[in-house]
């Protein structure tokens, strides 16, 4: 299991689960394909910030594929 919080580990297309805003306490993971990176840094330690398609975002806390 690759975590999300280096920019060059996340491409579009792949699937991930990612952690919304009002999901950061209780720790709720949302699973989707990516359809943009949002983060513009190379590393972030919450993750890096994307919109999956569908229109979530979230910080990406687990790639699934690649």
């Amino acid at each position: 299991m690759i975590n999300g919080n280096r920019r060059s580990d996340v491409k579009v297309g792949m699937k991930v689960k990612v952690v919304q805003k009002q999901d950061q306490r209780s720790g709720n993971l949302t699973c989707g394909i990516v359809a943009d990176i949002l983060t513009k840094s190379e590393m972030h330690p919450h993750g890096i910030k994307v919109r999956l398609q569908g229109g979530i975002v979230g910080r990406v806390k687990e790639i699934i594929s690649n």
